[in-house]
């Protein structure tokens, strides 16, 4: 059985006192579940106030982001040995967001995931189509190519180390949610990459989660799906109490 992950994407929300804040609520709210892993993602000036509320509990705590290089002349990058300093363990990388807003692309995708590894954290790679590769019928060619050119370049041994998270672009932060079965469907054709990449052991281990407006009310019925691993959850993990309910689905 594949253990599931319950991520919750912070994005830019939260200082370092409100991250305290709400750890103080989610701690008692969500309990220690034991079904699942939990990893919340502040922003990187919050990592070590999220890492030192979490202390104590089985929470795990990531960055949205990390540099594909150790060291350098990259201003406003942060880096692996960095992120790892703060105790964190996860890296989010190839968020819709960042493709968007920062010119990210699937060759860079490859590198950070890399550089994650390298530095010991556990890559959460997001993939996914925008509304109109969707409407064109170019989900799975979109998915596929993504796959190719940002994890395929991984050996083995790196892959077996990290998450994927399928984002639909036209679900985040627009209410929109993909029916669960469109959403099971994406992750089917992700799988099947993995499996003619990695092999079947590899494509029947890969935890596979899901984002794209993930709330409390209808995260029952995405992870009744047996192909859904998990969520990376946007805006409804800022509440404690919401993303409490969504870890304890």
């Amino acid at each position: 059985m594949r253990k599931p992950v319950m991520a919750g994407n912070w994005k830019m929300y939260k200082t370092p006192a409100e991250t305290v804040v709400f750890f103080e609520k989610f701690r008692p709210a969500a309990g220690h579940p034991s079904h699942c892993e939990v990893v919340i993602c502040p922003p990187f000036t919050s990592l070590a106030a999220a890492v030192e509320a979490a202390k104590g509990t089985a929470i795990q705590v990531g960055a949205q982001n990390i540099a594909w290089a150790k060291e350098g002349a990259f201003t406003g990058e942060i880096s692996g040995p960095m992120i790892q300093a703060t105790g964190a363990s996860h890296a989010i990388i190839g968020h819709s967001e960042r493709r968007q807003y920062f010119s990210e692309t699937d060759e860079t995708v490859l590198k950070r995931t890399q550089a994650a590894l390298e530095f010991g954290l556990t890559p959460i790679v997001c993939v996914g189509e925008r509304l109109e590769e969707r409407e064109g019928g170019r989900t799975e060619a979109v998915l596929i190519s993504q796959f190719q050119k940002g994890i395929a370049g991984l050996t083995e041994q790196q892959f077996d180390r990290i998450v994927i998270a399928y984002e639909p672009v036209w679900a985040i932060g627009t209410g929109k949610t993909a029916t669960p079965e469109i959403a099971a469907d994406a992750h089917r054709a992700i799988r099947t990459q993995v499996r003619g990449k990695f092999g079947k052991a590899a494509g029947d281990a890969i935890r596979i989660l899901y984002g794209g407006s993930v709330k409390p009310d209808n995260v029952k019925s995405l992870m009744a799906q047996p192909e859904i691993d998990g969520t990376l959850v946007g805006g409804a993990s800022l509440d404690p109490a919401s993303f409490a309910s969504i870890v304890n689905f």
